[in-house]
Parts: structure tokens; sequence; C-alpha cells
């Protein structure tokens, strides 16, 4: 057996080849990527493939313990990957038909060949849970099958997982390609002959997590900002270079590094107004140092003003005589979203204009509001992109609190669908999601006086989304259809300061909010779980009332118009 570890760049015709017989081991967590990172994944893809006549688009690296001489290869890092592109592949297959479909179905299945004692089989194991799942529907190219099963009988979030990204990939394929077979298998050929993953091989399991320790540490390795820095500071005359370095250093301590090397991608986005194709230092020097006079004006034009407002962003710190808390707050929601994409526009206005306080009031307002928007309707981050960058054109125009910029504004289709999405059924999204959205309504019914440790947060059904026989929940709730249609919406939804008790799920109304809703004193920090503590009776009516009553205060707060 070699001891060696191996790194090699291979196109997906070969990671996806008898060469590799992939298995996710059982202590790895479950099959995680939702529909953000598989659109974005296939926006990227897509895009690239029209744009791009003969460069190779590059994947990333997947860690796998494997002897050289053997297929079977035991997946570190990389099943996130892995599982998605084997998802795209099928269901591309899918909708091939004759020879073609064959041949793509071989970078789905080993078909097997006895001279060289190659059994049928798929060409990535899941962990065992999921394993047989994957197998039966998307590995049998079975969607029709897939798609129908109800999402509420999954045994696991990864097959929820599995069949939202499946429904995601089919659409976006649909959409693209109208089914025109010749179009499709181009762009099926250019993922597995021009897109490459790296495959690091090691012998044992002790050097394949060492080797992923490495790949993923945030050390103090060199960052794109210490070879720009290099660059920058070496373009000063030399009896300027202390005073610009010592300059450039404090911005670095202020920040953090990291938080620095942040900074840059965000000014890359300022000046560029799209989505990096290229590492930021290639990004930043082609956009933002092409367009800027020198050095200095760099560092004392560009850095120091961006770096000031990047803090104020961040860390929720704005200062003035007017409207600081109020801003300080809407900061706070903002940095509760799971993106920063809209940091560069927060950027640049706050740089201009943070001495007109009722203005940055405004301003944050309406960023907050579209950044919440964006998040709830499930945004990818093209989408976010393309839509934030419109602000961004024109903040960099003349505007003022009298002539206000336009773009950061709802637009109505915006609002209809914000004013769906809030209607819909709130648990299905993502925790992340469905948390932010409850606790900013919370905040709503409390006028901004509270204030929220989302680390021992959970969101609790009142109706449970399971009754049992004999349940008094079925007195009043008799009709399957009804239940399903309101236990995930918001009105059937409270957030709790502990963690859930399986055994509690199915008490009934009253001994459920008075035993569970109200914590060990029979109270709640939290005004929604209040609201539900402080009612009689947990009815079809009752619930339809509430819902109403917040939807109309989430349309009023975010100025949604009528609901």
């Amino acid at each position: 057996m070699s001891k060696k570890i191996s790194g090699s760049e291979y196109p997906l015709a070969k990671i996806f080849s008898s060469e590799f017989d992939y298995v996710i081991p059982s202590y790895q967590r479950p099959y995680a990527w939702t529909v953000d990172e598989s659109s974005e994944l296939f926006d990227d893809l897509l895009d690239f493939h029209r744009q791009e006549q003969e460069d190779g688009y590059f994947l990333g690296s997947i860690v796998i313990i494997k002897e050289e001489s053997n297929p079977y290869s035991e997946v570190i890092d990389g099943q996130q990957r892995l599982t998605t592109l084997t998802i795209l592949l099928a269901a591309i297959t899918s909708q091939l038909n004759g020879s073609l479909k064959t041949d793509f179905e071989n970078y789905i299945r080993e078909p097997g060949r006895v001279s060289q004692g190659l059994a049928p089989k798929p060409r990535l194991a899941l962990r065992e849970r999921d394993r047989e799942f994957f197998s039966n529907h998307i590995q049998s190219l079975k969607f029709d099958d897939l798609l129908a099963i109800d999402p509420e009988t999954f045994s696991n979030e990864a097959q929820h997982n599995i069949q939202i990204n499946s429904k995601l990939l089919l659409n976006r394929l649909h959409s693209s390609f109208s089914g025109d077979e010749k179009q499709l298998c181009g762009f099926g050929s250019f993922i597995v002959q021009r897109c490459f993953l790296v495959a690091v091989s090691t012998p044992s399991q002790k050097s394949a997590f060492r080797v992923f320790s490495v790949m993923n540490s945030r050390g103090l390795d060199l960052l794109p900002t210490d070879i720009i820095k290099a660059d920058v500071i070496g373009n000063i005359p030399k009896e300027n270079q202390d005073e610009y370095t010592e300059r450039w250093e404090d911005m670095e301590v202020q920040a953090g590094r990291n938080g620095f090397n942040d900074l840059f991608s965000h000014i890359r986005m300022i000046y560029a107004k799209e989505k990096a194709k290229k590492a930021i230092l290639d990004e930043f020097k082609s956009h933002v140092l092409t367009e800027i006079s020198s050095s200095e004006s760099l560092i004392g034009e560009v850095l120091e003003p961006y770096t000031e407002a990047f803090m104020v962003a961040r860390k929720e710190q704005y200062v003035s005589t007017m409207n600081a808390h109020e801003v300080n707050i809407l900061l706070k929601w903002l940095n509760r979203i799971d993106n920063s994409d809209w940091l560069p526009p927060a950027i640049l206005f706050l740089s201009k204009k943070h001495n007109d306080p009722a203005y940055v009031l405004w301003f944050f307002e309406k960023l907050e509001r579209l950044a919440a928007c964006l998040h709830v309707c499930a945004k990818n981050i093209n989408q976010r992109i393309e839509r934030y960058a419109q602000v961004l054109l024109e903040l960099q125009e003349e505007h003022s609190l009298e002539v206000p910029i336009k773009s950061i504004e709802l637009t109505d289709s915006e609002k209809e669908e914000m004013r769906e999405a809030l209607d819909g059924q709130i648990y299905a999204l993502t925790a992340r999601r469905r948390n932010y959205l409850i606790l900013r309504l919370d905040s709503f019914l409390s006028d901004g006086a509270a204030t929220y440790d989302p680390s021992v947060l959970t969101i609790e059904h009142v109706l449970p989304q399971t009754i049992r026989a004999g349940s008094a929940w079925l007195s009043q709730w008799s009709k399957e259809d009804e239940r399903k249609a309101w236990v995930h919406r918001i009105a059937n939804l409270v957030p709790l300061t502990q963690k859930r008790k399986s055994q509690a799920q199915n008490y009934d109304f009253n001994k459920k909010k008075n035993a569970y809703f109200g914590g060990k004193k029979g109270v709640s920090s939290y005004v929604l779980t209040t609201q539900v503590l402080n009612t009689e009776t947990w009815t079809p009516q009752t619930i339809q009332s509430r819902q109403n009553n917040l939807l109309n205060i989430l349309a009023d707060k975010w100025q949604l118009g009528t609901i």
C-alpha cells in the first residue's frame, strides 16, 4: 500500500469513473446542501458554459482515503459537492434518450465489467441511512417517484434536501434548455469534460484529517491583502512609505486580519458590481486598482473611509446625536442575515453620507427591508448580487434625503412575492430564515425593545405536526387537510428559549402552553409566545385571526401594502 499523500486535478469524467468508488462514512454529517448552494452551483456552471468556450471550470477539491491500486475511496471532505453533482448529472441523464442516456448514465452508475472484476453499482454511496434512498431515486433516475413523496414523510433532513435540490435542478434544466436534447447534451459534456476537481488521496484516516485540517485552516497564511499591500506600498515614494504602512496596518488592526481581507471583497463588489469570476487578488487588481490614480489615493480616499464604514456596519456602532440607536438596531438585524451581500451598499453609503443622520436612518430602514425580502424569499447569491448592484450603481450618483435613491425601494412584484412568502409555509424555510423572520416579527411587536440570543432559540408548533389517535386536538382539528394547511404557517409558530421536549409536542393546548411555552415561571420573554399564553383556545378560527393580525403587522412595519 502506498504511504504517500497525492493530489491531482481530474475532469468529472475521470472523477465519476471506474477509478473511484466513493463511500460516505457513517460518521460524516448528513447531506446538507439546500437550494441556496445548489442554485448557486448551477448558475455558475451555466454562466461559465455560455460565456467561456475553451477554459476549464474549477470546482474545488475533495479529500479521500484511497489506496493507489484500489478504487475504494472513503470521502473525508467533498461529499456535498459529489452528491449535488451526482444529482445534477442524474437530472441531465433523465432528460436524454437512447445512446446519449446510456452514455451519461455511466457517470452515475458503474455498469460493471466481468473481465475487470467490476460489479454494477452506484459510483457514490451515501451514508448508510440515506444510501438506499439515494440509489433508488437519484441513481435509478426515478425523479417522478421522488418528487411525488410528501416531504412530511421523510425520515431525515438529508432526504428532504435531496428532493428539493432535485426539483430545483430539474426546473433549472427545463427553463434553460426547454427540452432541447442537443443543447442539454452540450451542457452535460461541458460538465464532465471541462469541470475539474482536485482529488487529494491519503492512505489513512489520520493523514486524511490532517490534510483536511490544513486545507481548512484559517491561520496566519499569506492573504491577498498582503500581496496587494506589497504592491501598493511599493509604489509610494520611499520617504512616505513608513507613514502609509502604519496607516495600512492601523486599518488591519481595526478590522482584524480576516475582516480586512473580507473588506477587500466588498470593495471589489462596489467597483465591479457583479459576482467575482476569478480570485480576489486578480479581481481587485482589475476592477479597483485600475480605477484609482495612485496608491496614496487608494489608502486615503478608499481604504480608510471604507474601513471606518465597514466597522460601523459590522459592529453596529453608528454615532450621531440623532437616530444612532435606531440605526444600530437596524444594523443588528442586517447582521443576523445569513449573508453579507448587503455590506457593499452599506459601506458605500456610510462612507459618503454618515454625517446626515436623517438620511442614514431612511437608508437603513430601506436596506434592512430589501435584505429581509431577499432573505425570506430565498434569493440565491447571483440574484442578490444583481439586485444590490442596482443600488450600488445609483449610490455613485448624486443623492440626498430630498432626492433619495430609488433602487433600494422594493418593487411592486418584490412586495407581492414577499407577502406570499410571509403567508406561506414558514417552518419549511431554512432554520436561519425562519428564525430571522420569527424574531423580527417579535421585535416589531415589542417596538424594538426586546433583545435576543439566537443561540438558545427554538421554534415550536402550537398545533402539533403530528396528532396521535385519541388526542384532545382532534376535537377541533379533525380535518387533516386543514391541519396541514396551518401547521407550518407563522401564526402556529412560537419562539422558545429552551430545547424541544419531544413528549410535550402532543400535549393538549392548555397543558402545552402552561407547562412548556411558559417555562418554569409561567412567562415568556417573547411577545409572540406570551400572546399564545394569553389565548384560551387554539381553533382554526383562532389561528386564522392571528395569521391576519401578524401579517398586517409585518406589512405595516415593512411597508408591503395590503396583505
